[in-house]
């Protein structure tokens, strides 16, 4: 007999009350502490007290640390009293969605499963994240081992989206997008699978870097499907995730997906603009969805003139439909996560949430004649990318066509309006840059996408989107 959750959803307002004082940047908070104008201890108090006063609406964390990160702290100001010469994530507190390894932290994926599994090593992200000093906050919320979508029958409550409690973040990474938007940190890092960095990010409000595969090691990180997942982070701006990823990327020996492409500056152009680069708009990808608002359609456009107008030369370039994306991902999928779950769905199939479970046996019914041939197709997409790419600096498309539905009614996943499968069944970098609020106050985003490790320029690119669409100065939900 399943399980009751023990933890229910409580009432909810519309709206979530926050304060909080206005947010410093990561560079920022990195320059007060080497001027000696705070302390990582008080940036983390400060950090736990707005998550203690406002988590209990927005369940973005799973399990918050708070003696872990406060320890961590002290000694991040120790290091700094020996030391000036520090990275910039050095005292900064992120959080860290609960399917990376955090040694001593449970690794919940969001299932009954998995609640009393305790790594005794972080994952090779995380471990790179202490190495530069960061403090871990704690575990954030996602759907179960990143698949399913919001569900009354997991161990924990759904995370909330800070612009609106009625309405979902998105998903999986669906605590880390919650946390950006709450305030709760800068930086949190998530998983990209089928969308599951860029979807949270563009429903709120926050900045979603997924790398080129291999860009980021997953040694460490619970897989959802080997060949479709990405590590990244999302963040409250676009330098926050360049100095993110300076971090995270480079070869990992642990991991056999990892590239030995050398890693480049990613800080360094942020602020080039886009006067002469040519940006590819493949509008006939998303501009005859249904599923496309007026009011996403009317931003995504007002984001293309204003590049065209700060020296980008638009053109148009054509994509393959993107149900030829999704079809082929939809198959990888299906036939590497019944495969990575084949053991538990046989011995502890009623351990698995309903939704969670549906989906995995999916995939028993995929042949290996299925699975090849979307092996094979995925490879003339990829080709078909790379054309359209060699035409054009980068490529603008969409990520999500509509703001995040309610929770109620919520559409079934697979009518959610986004379309993220592309560049996960490819493997190009990709980043979700927001554009502004819709009517109703929620968030807007597009998409930019590169070349195979052409992170910088794709960074450089949704920095002058921010620029220029005025989100640089918009205000958190709260209004801090």
């Amino acid at each position: 007999m399943r399980r009751v959750p023990r933890t229910s959803t409580p009432p909810f307002p519309v709206r979530a009350t926050m304060r909080g004082s206005p947010e410093l940047s990561i560079r920022q908070m990195a320059s007060a502490l080497r001027a000696g104008k705070t302390t990582s201890e008080l940036l983390t108090r400060s950090a736990l007290g707005r998550i203690r006063a406002m988590d209990i609406d927005i369940h973005a964390f799973t399990n918050l640390d708070a003696s872990g990160a406060m320890e961590a702290a002290r000694s991040a100001d120790m290091a700094r009293a020996e030391s000036a010469d520090l990275p910039l994530l050095h005292g900064i507190a992120v959080a860290i969605k609960d399917v990376y390894d955090v040694a001593g932290l449970p690794t919940t994926c969001q299932s009954w499963l998995s609640l009393d599994y305790v790594p005794e090593e972080d994952s090779t992200p995380v471990r790179r994240l202490r190495d530069a000093g960061a403090v871990i906050l704690g575990k954030l919320a996602t759907h179960e081992f990143a698949i399913g979508a919001p569900s009354p029958d997991l161990p924990f409550p759904a995370a909330r989206n800070p612009w609106d409690l009625a309405h979902i973040p998105g998903g999986s990474s669906s605590g880390s997008g919650a946390a950006i938007a709450a305030g709760f940190t800068r930086l949190a890092l998530g998983t990209c699978t089928g969308g599951s960095i860029l979807i949270p990010a563009a429903w709120c409000g926050a900045v979603g870097l997924k790398p080129t595969y291999g860009r980021v090691s997953k040694h460490g990180v619970f897989p959802l499907a080997w060949t479709l997942d990405h590590c990244g982070p999302l963040s409250r701006s676009v330098e926050d995730a360049a100095i993110a990823l300076q971090v995270l990327a480079g070869h990992d020996p642990l991991d056999p997906a990892s590239s030995t492409e050398p890693v480049d500056d990613y800080c360094t152009g942020l602020e080039q603009g886009v006067k002469g680069l040519t940006i590819g708009v493949p509008q006939d990808h998303f501009q005859s969805s249904p599923q496309a608002s007026p009011t996403f359609l009317s931003a995504f456009d007002r984001t293309a003139a204003l590049l065209a107008e700060a020296g980008a030369r638009p053109i148009h370039v054509s994509l393959p439909h993107s149900q030829q994306f999704l079809a082929a991902g939809r198959v990888i999928l299906s036939a590497e996560m019944f495969t990575i779950h084949a053991q538990d769905l046989r011995s502890r199939p009623l351990d698995y949430g309903e939704l969670t479970a549906a989906r995995l046996l999916l995939g028993a019914t995929v042949s290996s004649e299925d699975y090849l041939n979307a092996l094979r197709v995925r490879r003339m997409l990829a080709a078909r990318v790379d054309a359209a790419l060699d035409r054009c600096d980068v490529l603008l498309t969409a990520i999500t066509l509509d703001t995040a539905p309610r929770f109620d009614p919520m559409p079934h996943f697979r009518h959610w309006p986004v379309q993220t499968h592309a560049f996960n069944v490819t493997g190009h970098p990709a980043i979700s840059v927001p554009v502004g609020l819709s009517p109703q106050g929620l968030p807007l985003a597009v998409q930019v996408v590169g070349r195979y490790f052409d992170e910088a320029r794709i960074l450089q690119v949704a920095r002058a989107i921010e620029r220029l669409t005025g989100w640089e100065n918009q205000l958190l939900p709260d209004g801090t």
